[in-house]
């Protein structure tokens, strides 16, 4: 019997093995790939929230900038000084507590604040106080009906409600006061249910010293008791610094709006550094972080900011922070207008 011949058709085991290692390179080749994809998508994404985390702080920073000294006399408002006067108290980062230079008498549209700020990654940082008038309370259109004759009250034209919900008085506003005998700012304390508002003494910022010798709503009597006609103006007073308290390892920018709780604007901003321009019709200084004498807060024109951000988390293509930074000039065009026509 003729017996049948079977071939035995496969593969060899080196064959297999060079199979094997060729499909390890091209899946190690993939996987290498998709990896650096990851790594990329990664700083991408990082890069992303922290651009927008600059723009947004930036973008609330300038338009509270460009609204700065909008209604503020020239030169800043009259505070109390002279003696016996207590310095002003001034929005301060948690665990500072910082008080307003008072030896020019005046609160100014910016007082600047170099390197006053919390250190963050070795860094000091800077902070800034602007004021402006609010609009969107129409209080100085009528002379206010009557103030007490020792300042300690107000009560404002019926025509002006002034317990509205949206926009009304409340505690902690700043009004300031105007006739023809100057100006004068006082802190709210209290507010009736009609149209009166109180200012009583020790309020947080101890605006209200109606015993200090200038500065006061007092000496904008014409005689003991008796004001002339008189305007009130809520005032914004706008601090923006870095916290880097409340979120620990996250600094954030903040702004805060009189004395009351910072809001968050933007993180994780490690870095604010704020100079200013002026004007004083000589020199004419430019990129300073604070004026020097002769020269004036009263004098500053332009507003040059730096803002330095971190990404949320370690970048895994660099085992590090992502950090950026942006720089931006704002013209304070309520400082720099001139009227040509007067």
């Amino acid at each position: 019997m003729t017996g049948t011949l079977h071939r035995d058709d496969g593969f060899t085991l080196i064959e297999l093995m060079i199979s094997v290692a060729i499909v390890l390179v091209i899946l190690g080749g993939a996987l290498t790939s998709f990896n650096s994809a990851l790594k990329v998508n990664d700083t991408a994404t990082q890069l992303g929230d922290s651009s927008q985390n600059l723009r947004a702080g930036t973008d609330l920073m300038v338009r509270d900038l460009l609204q700065t000294g909008a209604g503020i006399p020239t030169g800043g408002i009259p505070i109390p000084s002279g003696a016996g006067a207590l310095a002003l108290n001034r929005p301060s980062p948690p665990g500072d507590a910082y008080t307003f230079d008072a030896s020019s008498g005046v609160l100014p549209s910016v007082t600047p604040g170099a390197a006053i700020g919390p250190v963050v990654d070795g860094q000091a940082t800077d902070m800034i106080t602007v004021l402006y008038a609010d609009s969107s309370l129409a209080l100085n259109q009528t002379p206010l009906t009557a103030i007490a004759a020792d300042g300690s009250g107000m009560t404002v034209d019926a025509g002006t409600p002034i317990t509205n919900t949206d926009n009304g008085i409340k505690v902690g506003d700043l009004i300031m006061f105007s006739n023809a005998l100057g100006n004068a700012l006082q802190m709210v304390t209290r507010v009736s249910g009609g149209q009166t508002v109180y200012f009583d003494a020790g309020d947080p910022m101890d605006l209200n010293q109606r015993t200090a010798p200038q500065g006061t709503i007092m000496q904008l009597q014409s005689g003991p008791g008796v004001f002339p006609p008189t305007t009130a103006t809520r005032i914004e007073m706008i601090t923006f610094y870095v916290d880097p308290t409340t979120t620990p390892g996250a600094p954030r920018l903040v702004r805060q709006v009189g004395f009351g709780p910072a809001l968050a604007l933007a993180g994780v901003i490690e870095d604010l550094q704020i100079s200013y321009d002026l004007v004083d019709g000589v020199t004419n200084p430019t990129d300073v972080k604070a004026p020097v004498a002769p020269n004036t807060p009263s004098e500053i024109r332009k507003v040059n900011l730096q803002l330095g951000v971190r990404s949320d988390d370690r970048v895994s293509q660099l085992g590090d922070y992502l950090r950026t930074h942006l720089n931006t000039q704002v013209s304070l065009r309520n400082l720099a207008f001139v009227d040509r026509y007067q």
